[in-house]
């Protein structure tokens, strides 16, 4: 919450004590994972008309510097102008139900949707950080663009306490940065959906066209950069070459590895030639028998 000029505040600290007076490690950086956005997104779509946001837990792990958010779940909650409640048997049921799931991932945090951070959100942040002690809790809060002169967007915050004697709900967020981080799995599922006109009759071959499509620019852009190097117009980078030499050169230094490789392409898409036109061949065919 923000502090006015006339606050009795006197100072900030910068590590929020925990219950047995130890400082706690405050988090530097946050990863979420996309299926944590898209709990996060499906709790908005299935709120009631009278809910302006909704909260939830935020379960992950950590390290000393970094906290990685990878699922989420929702948690019941009311709140009004003067006062909020948070259902704390259902929080705790659903976290007893992920970790038989997910035994690794701990509560790390919490979540909620909109930009608005207030005194409700210093109190549910005091909740969370007795759940998550003796280490900090973060909050995630996911800005879904519906407000007028608001884009999408997704904050991440750790909180610090305010005053000579810190009450739970005089606290101050401060923003950490946030990255998406997804496997190399996911990757065609999140192209799809960010797609500008995402296709529910998408053929298993448009899919692959679209792959291979995606793979060829990122070959052009390779290329591009390496001649750009050869011609002496940016300067290469070491890593940048030494990547590409693990990638591309894998099979060059085994006796004809370049050679089988180049001819499983040329057999995969022989292949693939053959069943196109096995398959123009059919429709030809079922269009004369119906004639």
């Amino acid at each position: 919450m923000p502090v006015r000029s006339s606050s009795s505040a006197a100072y900030i600290q910068n590590i929020s004590p925990t219950s047995n007076g130890a400082p706690s490690t405050r988090p530097t950086s946050l990863t979420i994972h996309p299926s944590a956005l898209f709990s996060i997104l499906d709790h908005y779509l299935r709120r009631t008309d009278a809910q302006h946001r909704v909260i939830g837990t935020l379960l992950g792990t950590r390290t000393d510097s970094t906290v990685d958010v990878k699922s989420a779940f929702a948690v019941l909650h009311s709140e009004t102008d003067e006062q909020v409640a948070v259902d704390m048997d259902y929080h705790r049921a659903m976290y007893d139900l992920c970790t038989r799931v997910r035994p690794n991932e701990t509560i790390v945090g919490w979540y909620s949707t909109g930009s608005d951070l207030n005194t409700y959100s210093a109190l549910i942040q005091n909740f969370y950080s007795q759940e998550t002690a003796p280490n900090q809790a973060v909050h995630v809060a996911l800005d879904t663009g519906m407000e007028e002169g608001k884009g999408a967007g997704v904050k991440a915050y750790v909180s610090s306490p305010v005053g000579i004697f810190p009450k739970p709900e005089n606290c101050v967020f401060v923003p950490i940065p946030c990255e998406l981080r997804f496997h190399e799995a996911e990757r065609s599922g999140l192209d799809l959906l960010l797609s500008p006109n995402p296709s529910s009759n998408q053929t298993d071959l448009d899919v692959l066209a679209s792959s291979l499509t995606d793979v060829q620019n990122m070959l052009n852009r390779v290329l591009a950069y390496v001649q750009s190097v050869l011609r002496g117009e940016v300067v290469g980078d070491k890593a940048v070459g030494r990547y590409l030499m693990d990638v591309l050169g894998t099979g060059v230094e085994e006796d004809g590895g370049w050679t089988a490789g180049l001819q499983d392409t040329l057999m995969v898409t022989y292949l693939a030639n053959l069943v196109r036109s096995q398959a123009e061949v059919s429709a030809r065919l079922a269009l004369t028998t119906a004639v």
